[in-house]
Parts: C-alpha cells; sequence; structure tokens
C-alpha cells in the first residue's frame, strides 16, 4: 500500500493521486509526468507533485541510467533510508554546533595566553573556572547584585520538579526586573506542560520578563551586561561548576549565539490559556518531534535529555504514541509516520495527529506537573534552590 498524503486542505484528494501514482510506478515503472497523467487521466502537475513526494519519501526511485523510469521500494527500505536522511541532517547540525565549540574553546586559549595576561578590562581573569555549586552561587548572587541593564539566560534541560525551587528564583528575578534590568530568558517547549514554571513564568512575565522557547537549546548560558558569561563546565562532567568569562569579545561571540536562538524561538505562550486547540496544537508539536527522534533511534535517555524533559515523561509519550497510531513497536511506529506524512510535513495533517490528541496532551501534562518524576540524580542537583538561573541542569 502505498503511503497517504502530508495532508492539505484537498489531503483526500492528494492522498488519492498518490495512491494511484504509487500503483502505475509499480506495475508500469514510468516516471514520466506525462506518460502517468495520461494514463491515469489527471493533471500533470499534480502528478508531477505525487512523483516528487514519493521520491522524497524513498518510495519510488529512478533507475540509474533512465531517470524517466524507477520502481517502488519496500516500506522498510524506505523507512530506513527516511532515518538515514535524518540522522544526517542532526550530524550536520550536530557537527556544527561542535566546530562553534571548538572555535570557541580556541579563542579562550589564544586569549588566556595572549600578552594581555589572561585579565580583562575590569583586571579580572578573562576566564575563570568555578569548581563547586557554593562558588557558583555565591558569584551568581555578586553579578546579579551589580547588574544595571540586561540579562540573558538559556535554560536547556529537564523541568524543574520541585515548586519551591521557583520561589527563591522569582524573589531575585523580582529585585532585578524592579531596579529596570531587561531579562530574556530560553527554555525548552516542554516548561510550557509544567504548572509551576507556567506560574513563575506569569509572575516574572508581568513585571516585564522576557521569555521563549524552543525543542532544543544550544546550552546552558547567563551573560549579565554583556560583562559576565556563566557556562557550564562540561556536558556530563559530574559537577556543579562553571566557567566565568569576562573576554569582550568572547561574551559577544557568546550573545551572538544566544541572538540567533532567541529570533528562531517561540513566544512563551500558556497553551492552557488559549483553549483545547491551542493546547492540543502545543503537544502534537511536541510529539511530531519525539517521533523525529525516536524515527531516528534515538535511545529513550537521549530524547529525554535533548527535549529537556524527564525520562519518566519521555516513556510515557513513545507508549501513548505506539498506542494511538496503533503501532507494536518504534519500528512499526516509523512506518506509519512514514506512510502518513508526519516525517515530511507535520504541520499540514493535523487530522492524524489528532489520533494523538487530548489523551496525549492529559498524559504529558500530567507527568511534567508530577513532582515526584523520575529524573536522574544529576539531574536534580541539590542545593539549586532558590538560584534563578542555573536550576536547571541539561
Amino acid at each position: 500500500m502505498p503511503p497517504h498524503a502530508a495532508g492539505t486542505a484537498d489531503g483526500g484528494t492528494a492522498a488519492a493521486t498518490e495512491r494511484k501514482v504509487y500503483d502505475h510506478v509499480r506495475v508500469h515503472g514510468s516516471l514520466d509526468p506525462a506518460v502517468v497523467a495520461r494514463d491515469l487521466g489527471i493533471g500533470t502537475c499534480e502528478t508531477g507533485a505525487a512523483l516528487d513526494r514519493l521520491t522524497r519519501r524513498h518510495l519510488v526511485q529512478a533507475d540509474a541510467a533512465d531517470p524517466l523510469r524507477g520502481h517502488v521500494l519496500p516500506l522498510q527500505t524506505a523507512l530506513g533510508l527516511l532515518d538515514a536522511d535524518f540522522e544526517a541532517r542532526m550530524a550536520a547540525e550536530a557537527t556544527a554546533h561542535q566546530q562553534r565549540l571548538a572555535a570557541l574553546c580556541a579563542d579562550i586559549e589564544h586569549l588566556t595566553g595572549s600578552d594581555r595576561s589572561g585579565t580583562a578590562a575590569s583586571g579580572e581573569p578573562a576566564v575563570t573556572v568555578l569548581p563547586d555549586l557554593a562558588a557558583v552561587n555565591a558569584l551568581l548572587e555578586r553579578e546579579a547584585a551589580r547588574c544595571r541593564h540586561e540579562v540573558i539566560a538559556c535554560q536547556p534541560g529537564t523541568v524543574a520538579r520541585n515548586p519551591a525551587n521557583l520561589e527563591p528564583a522569582l524573589i531575585r528575578d523580582r529585585a532585578l526586573l524592579e531596579r529596570g534590568v531587561r531579562m530574556r530568558t530560553l527554555q525548552q517547549h516542554a516548561v510550557r506542560f509544567h504548572g509551576p514554571t507556567l506560574a513563575y513564568v506569569a509572575a516574572a512575565g508581568a513585571l516585564g520578563g522576557e521569555y521563549r522557547t524552543a525543542h532544543e537549546l544550544f546550552g546552558r548560558l547567563i551573560v549579565f551586561d554583556d560583562t559576565t558569561a556563566f557556562l557550564p563546565t562540561g556536558p556530563g562532567a559530574g559537577t556543579s561548576g562553571a566557567v566565568v568569562v569576562r573576554e569582550p569579545h568572547l561574551i559577544a561571540y557568546l550573545r551572538d549565539i544566544f541572538e540567533q536562538a532567541w529570533t528562531h524561538a517561540t513566544e512563551f505562550v500558556d497553551p492552557t490559556a488559549l483553549g483545547p486547540e491551542a493546547l492540543e496544537e502545543a503537544a502534537r508539536d511536541i510529539d511530531t518531534t519525539l517521533l523525529k527522534l525516536l524515527a531516528a533511534g534515538l535511545k529513550d535517555e537521549t530524547i529525554a535529555r535533548r527535549l529537556g524533559m524527564s525520562l519518566r515523561t519521555v516513556r510515557r509519550r513513545v507508549a501513548d504514541i505506539l498506542e494511538r497510531l496503533d503501532a507494536q513497536s518504534r519500528f512499526q511506529a516509523g512506518v506509519v509516520a512514514s506512510r502518513t506524512g508526519l516525517l515530511d510535513h507535520p504541520d499540514t495533517d493535523a487530522a492524524v495527529w489528532r489520533r494523538l490528541g487530548r489523551a496525549g496532551e492529559q498524559t504529558l501534562t500530567a507527568a511534567l506537573d508530577n513532582p515526584d518524576g523520575d529524573a536522574p540524580e544529576a539531574e536534580q542537583e541539590p542545593g539549586r534552590a532558590g538560584r534563578g538561573f542555573f536550576r536547571r541542569r541539561s
């Protein structure tokens, strides 16, 4: 059976056209839009578009000797090729990110070894490594107290589980905002379903705090007044320390990375305040990304880390997706996703994702609001209560 169309206003017609074109290729082996259109009695444009979609999904393949001749591929082969495409895109993004980080490290090594003697214009060290949480908190308090213009922060990672952690953070953020300091924070989409975080953002937002979300972020970062930046000591380092950067060129580079992510992020909106349809759409958006990572063969632990969700929540979502798609395995879920076009055009087939609708959204909301989640110990770092910036760990 050929796939359904990705889904448009006339998705049923497009699906029917794809089925006819798929069957024609299977029987006759022609990829010439004019020939297929003539044989099927449909428009050449519609035929060409259907062939393009089938080719893009690797369901039909042109012969090497004659691009106007071809054959259909088994669904398992098509899914494998789709997975390879997705993994290649992910690898390219990861490589670009690693290159940026490598360049940043090279800059740090060069600048700290330059004739500036590793000293910033303020007379303080250009780069300082803080070994533990106590040192980080003390310097954060100092920098927050003397900040006068702007704080930018990127906070990827699992959702904060203890609502009490957010109360002291709001006190510190309120002090900054009430003296006119601009605050902009990037978080992951998953926090939009975490009740305590919604309340925190609503309170800070009422004071002028600005918040946006994205599925994946570049890493933890805090910058005060473009003079002092806090970075994690490294992924999986097993420490709560931080790298403090005061070198102006490096801080400008970090700001550029933040601004790019901020531009492409989505304004933080409480989906529960916009009605059932918006809530369903927000949950579907997260499910789409989760399904792509699932189809790429990533483990639950990796998906949880990349999407800022607890392992328990990811497993619940995976189980719900398998159930809603009538799939017995991850592989079968990928097949269904390929056949329905969810991996190609997730935003155009709301009817398909509606099968994951309110039940999925309720599962996700309940899981994220659960203060007894099973995030690993490293993700629930002790002593973080009340630290308005490093309260999450990626």
